[in-house]
C-alpha cells in the first residue's frame, strides 16, 4: 500500500507529513522552505509510493478565500504539472495551526520550542493528515 502525503503550504515555509505505508498512523516528515517543495517531492517520490497528496485549503470563517488561497492554488498547478499520477485533494486547514500549537503545549514544550513556526507548520500538517485519517 502508498502513503498519502500531506502539505501545510506557506508563503516561506511548508510543513509535510506522511503516513506509514499501511495508512495508519500520521507522522511529520519535514519542513521546508516553501520553493523547495517541488524538489522535494521529486527525491521523495523516487523513494516512497504516494498515492495522494493532500494540501491544506485557507480559507474565512465564512468560506471566502484568504491572502493565502491564490499560493496554494498555484501550488496544487504546481503538483498536478509536476506528479499528475498522483491525485491532490485539498482540506480545511483552518485552525490546524492553533491546534498545533495547543499540541505543543500539552506536549510540555518550552515556550521557545513552541515559537518554532518550521515544527508548528509540520504539525499542522500531521493534523491535518490524522483529521483525513479519522474520516477517511
Amino acid at each position: 500500500m502508498a502513503r498519502i502525503l500531506s502539505i501545510d503550504f506557506g508563503l516561506k515555509r511548508t510543513g509535510i507529513a506522511v503516513t506509514d505505508p499501511l495508512q495508519i498512523i500520521a507522522t511529520g516528515l519535514t519542513t521546508l522552505h516553501s520553493k523547495d517543495l517541488i524538489p522535494f517531492l521529486k527525491d521523495y517520490f523516487t523513494k516512497e509510493p504516494v498515492e495522494l497528496i493532500l494540501i491544506g485549503w485557507p480559507t474565512n470563517w465564512d468560506d471566502s478565500s484568504t491572502h493565502a488561497t491564490p499560493l496554494v492554488e498555484k501550488c496544487i498547478r504546481d503538483l498536478n504539472k509536476h506528479f499528475p499520477a498522483i491525485p491532490v485533494k485539498k482540506v480545511d486547514e483552518r485552525y490546524t495551526s492553533k491546534m498545533a500549537k495547543d499540541a505543543m503545549l500539552e506536549m510540555g514544550m518550552k515556550k521557545k520550542d513552541r515559537r518554532n513556526k518550521a515544527l508548528v507548520d509540520e504539525i499542522a500538517a500531521t493534523i491535518m493528515l490524522q483529521e483525513y485519517l479519522r474520516n477517511f
